[in-house]
Formats: C-alpha cells, structure tokens, sequence
C-alpha cells in the first residue's frame, strides 16, 4: 500500500517564507523595491518647496518669499509653482469664480449688454457698510448685466456680489454650491467656496487651483473685457477705479485684486507677452502675501510680488522658449 502525501496547508508565514529558501533571488528583488519605495517616500512633495519640475520652459522668475505663486502661459504651459499649496483665505479672488459661474449660467457675447436685473432693498442696503467693500446702487433700479459685472469686478462690491447671487439662484447658500461643483469640475480639489464675495475667511484655495479657474474663466471673451476695464461709471453713481493697480502696466489685461487681514494680500493676474511673433496670455497666481497684516500692506505686497513675476517673465520668456527649441523641445505641447 502506497504511502498516503499530507495535503496539510501551511500557516499564512509559512509559503512566502518557503518560496524565499526556495528561490534566492526574491530576496534580492524584495530589497531592491523596499530601496525604491523609501526613497519615493523621503523624496519632498512637490508642493513644500521650490518652483515644480514639470514646467513646461525652464527659466528663473522673481517668486516671492512668502505665500504661494503660479505662473503659466497659454500655448505653452507652466512656468511653476513655488510654496505649499496649502488652502488659504483668499479674500475678494473669490469673485472669480462668481463671475465665471453667472457667465456660464447666463453667457454674454462680447460688447453685450447681458441681462437686465433689477436691484433689490438689499443690495441698497448694504452699500452703506463700513466693514466691507461695497458700491452703491439704488433699490428697484434697473442695471444690465455687464453693469454689476463690472462693478463687482471692477470695485470689488460685495453686495453686488450677493446681489448677482440672489437673482441667479434665489440665495447665496445655492449659488454658493454651484461655484463648489464648478470647482470640482474644473479639478480644484484643494478649494471650498463659503461664500460669494470672499469676506468668509473659511473661503478657501491655492494658487494652483486658482490658476485652474483663471485659465478656464479667461477663456470667455466677455470675462475678458470685464477684467481689463480701468474704471465704471454705473447709472447714477460716481466713477469706481479698478482695484488691480497693475492694469493697462507692462501689458497686464486683468484680472482681480483680494485682501483682508487673514488672507493678507492676493492677486490674480493676466498679461499679454509676445513669444516668437506670437501674443501669448500670461496667468499669474500669487497669495498670502503678508498675511495677518493690514489689507492696505498686504494688496501692497501682493502688486509688488506679481510686478516681479511680470518683470522677469517679460525678460526671459522669449529666450527660455527659443532655448527649449533648440533643445529639441516643443513648449506648445505641454499646456495643461
């Protein structure tokens, strides 16, 4: 009678630890992928310190010393990022995404006058606070469109702000959750919108997601014209000047202003460059410039850190691009 084998299963250590004695060269390949998995893990994150690797033109910009920057040019790509990206308070950069938001849910055509909407008590009210940003308008007047558009961008009026909100989706807490699924499709993963006019310090974002945004919204030609006007008249009001110092400066087209005490200074920004005979619009993101500081200090800091960044990219853009292609590179296929 044949001897009977034991078909006795080992315990859960016993197989791998079979296979090993059995095959000496597992042991090999399992230190080599444990070398390689703690050297991914000690490697710093792309966000804690220097300009990203993944730019599509190497060349050195003016970053700021504090807070966070993104610079990238349509047709090209980015230019970097520098900082943690790390959610802050963005203050009136929130505006952004209001405008975006009511362009898409009602479009304009370039030169368009838009809707007609009808200021309510509210926003008449509101225009006489001291503790935030505001601009006037008259109860049951009738204003286009592009009219509060304008004012909100161009002023940075809170209570228009709303007032865009409340006539768009019959209250602030429901536009607000439109500008968040827009942000979720725009993949700003590290942004949550508590507001529509950027006075909620819990408003919050980073300069990659805000670039995101910038580049998607200057995409409609309307947007475009609202952010590059200098100053509004509104029916019946005083002359309100652009908040972005920098506009109509060294071919800076737009694009939004925003700071508070939390948020320190903010600024989204746009410029026309012309790279090897061909205009090309410049985004620029920078936040948290003195933050914790005055408003007026900190918007201060933040024209500075971006007329640096617009400076150095006019200076060395066009020689970075023509050193890219002489190295065999193709800037316009890395625009993301």
């Amino acid at each position: 009678m044949s001897a009977v084998r034991s078909h006795t299963r080992p315990g859960p250590g016993a197989r791998p630890a079979a296979l090993i004695a059995r095959r000496p060269y597992l042991v090999l390949v399992l230190l080599v992928v444990g070398a390689l998995l703690a050297g991914a893990c000690s490697r710093p994150a792309a966000d804690e310190g220097s300009p990203d690797s993944d730019a599509a033109v190497s060349m050195d910009l003016a970053w700021p010393d504090e807070g966070q920057a993104s610079v990238a040019v349509e047709g090209i790509g980015s230019l970097g990022t520098k900082g943690r990206q790390t959610p802050v308070p963005i203050a009136s950069v929130t505006k952004v995404m209001t405008a975006h938001v009511i362009l898409k849910d009602h479009p304009m055509k370039a030169g368009g006058a838009g809707a007609s909407i009808v200021a309510d008590q509210q926003a008449a009210d509101e225009a006489f606070s001291s503790v935030e940003s505001a601009a006037p308008v008259l109860a049951g007047r009738s204003y286009t469109q592009r009219e509060l558009l304008e004012i909100m961008m161009v002023s940075s009026a809170n209570n228009v702000a709303r007032l865009l909100a409340r006539w768009d989706a019959g209250g602030q807490e429901a536009f607000v959750a439109k500008m968040n699924r827009t942000a979720a499709a725009l993949g700003m993963d590290r942004t949550t919108y508590t507001g529509v006019s950027g006075i909620e310090s819990d408003t919050r974002s980073t300069a990659d997601d805000q670039m995101k945004l910038a580049r998607a919204a200057m995409k409609d030609p309307a947007f475009r014209e609202i952010v590059a006007t200098p100053a509004v008249t509104p029916p019946g009001g005083v002359r309100l000047t652009n908040t972005n110092k920098l506009l109509g400066r060294d071919g800076v087209v737009g694009l939004k202003t925003g700071s508070s005490t939390p948020a320190g200074g903010n600024l989204v920004w746009a410029a026309t460059q012309e790279v090897a005979g061909t205009p090309r619009l410049v985004i620029g993101v920078v936040l948290g410039q003195r933050a914790g500081s005055a408003p007026v200090e900190g918007s201060a800091a933040a024209r500075d850190a971006s007329l640096a960044l617009i400076t150095s990219v006019r200076e060395g853009l066009p020689a970075a691009v023509t050193r890219a292609a002489g190295q065999g590179g193709r800037p316009g296929s890395h625009s993301r």
